[in-house]
């Protein structure tokens, strides 16, 4: 392996209700990234996205970067982590500055983007990201790109995301306690929009169905910013709760038959397949048509869908997505949920996986990586812009040696 002094390496952790995935990758020079390794574990320590049992998530994190840590033969010290959760809001926010020496320069947009953020923040609320849309000059809007522009006064209009300062306190705690280093927050979200969006859908408009375990996260994006996010409380858990309770079973045999045998839309399924059920407390197992049990998955992800429209409608911005809406995230790989998503939104519906991944293809080109891939996007991109040379070191021989008498190798 080469010198890690000439490697620039970046770590992801995607901390999901249903589990963690981990994800290194190597930095070229002109920004792209190679996945060099990953690892995912399951995780039971939070709860629609929220920590709600630290040593648990903790043990998963360490689960997960063991793996990834062993197969990019690199020991990761600093991470980027996703955010996501009913404690996250989003506003879109307004700033207004005078333009020093009559020609905009960075210093000018620092304080724009500062101005825009002054608002009432609730006590246990801290600010994760703010965004610009779009600026405007003596009154000419649609400016993207502001600096060098001449002018007197400068606006700006920003999307902001906050989130609960406890919830994300909390999630801080479990990475540190997984001896690792936070290096930047990231919402899932937008994350996952780096990773799954093309610039012509974001220019054009759509809206981007982040499908977890917990929770359901969307963003809307047009004319190339993003306009709004939202969280919707359902997602693949509530999913796997229906088939349990419907069909007499356990939770991870409910996850197991879902992901072999679920089916959102029952009119693709052929009538005459049959789905054998595990039984519980010595029971023996059942039999029911897969169409049946289609019919229960179908009324969850068509109530998923429906608070989804409800909430464009909402925010105005159901007539503003031509290109349609993306749906990524692991609970978006479930057969027939493009189609039944059609049918609600009325409108073009693609699954969302990585796109220019490199290294791991067979595995990280998978909408469940959508959030890990873009978090090593943003964190190469930080990287190529403020330099660095991330915060992993080589795993050296002896360290290995060492983990694997300790058992951990």
């Amino acid at each position: 392996m080469a010198d890690n002094a000439m490697r620039k390496l970046v770590a992801a952790v995607d901390i999901g209700t249903s589990k963690v995935a981990v994800l290194v990758g190597e930095v070229s020079e002109d920004g792209n990234v190679t996945i060099i390794g990953e690892g995912i574990h399951p995780c039971t320590g939070l709860s629609k996205g929220v920590v709600t049992n630290v040593d648990l998530t903790v043990e998963s994190i360490k689960a997960a970067v063991a793996k990834a840590s062993q197969m990019a033969v690199c020991d990761i010290e600093g991470v980027y982590v996703g955010v996501a959760g009913s404690h996250i809001h989003s506003h879109n926010a307004y700033g207004k500055v005078a333009i020093h020496g009559g020609e905009v320069t960075q210093d000018d947009v620092d304080r724009v983007m500062q101005s825009a953020r002054t608002f009432n923040l609730s006590e246990n609320e801290k600010i994760l990201h703010v965004l610009p849309q779009e600026y405007v000059i003596d009154n000419h809007d649609g400016i993207r790109e502001p600096i060098g522009m001449a002018g007197v006064s400068l606006e700006a209009h920003a999307h902001i995301i906050t989130g609960s300062i406890n919830a994300i306190r909390n999630i801080e705690t479990c990475i540190k306690r997984a001896n690792l280093q936070v290096d930047d927050l990231v919402l899932e979200q937008l994350a996952s929009s780096y990773s799954t969006l093309t610039d012509d859908e974001k220019e054009l408009g759509v809206c981007l169905v982040d499908i977890g375990g917990g929770t359901t996260d969307i963003a809307v994006f047009r004319d190339g910013a993003i306009r709004h996010t939202a969280v919707i409380p359902i997602a693949g858990d509530q999913v796997t709760k229906d088939i349990a309770t419907a069909f007499c079973t356990t939770r991870q045999a409910a996850i197991q038959i879902k992901e072999r045998f679920g089916c959102a839309l029952p009119t693709i399924v052929n009538e005459d397949e049959i789905v054998e059920i595990p039984g519980v407390g010595g029971r023996g197992p059942a039999t029911v048509k897969r169409a049946t049990m289609s019919e229960v998955i179908e009324k969850r992800y068509e109530e998923l869908f429906a608070f989804i429209l409800e909430e464009l409608r909402r925010s105005k911005f159901e007539d503003m997505i031509g290109a349609g809406v993306v749906l990524t995230g692991g609970s978006s790989k479930i057969h027939g949920a493009r189609e039944l998503a059609e049918e609600v939104f009325q409108k073009p519906v693609r699954i969302g996986s990585p796109r220019n991944v490199y290294g791991l293809e067979e595995k990280t080109a998978n909408p469940i990586y959508a959030t890990g891939v873009g978090l090593l996007m943003q964190a190469a991109k930080d990287l190529i812009e403020h330099g660095g040379s991330g915060r992993y070191r080589e795993d050296s021989l002896m360290n290995r040696i060492l983990r694997w008498f300790k058992g951990g190798f």
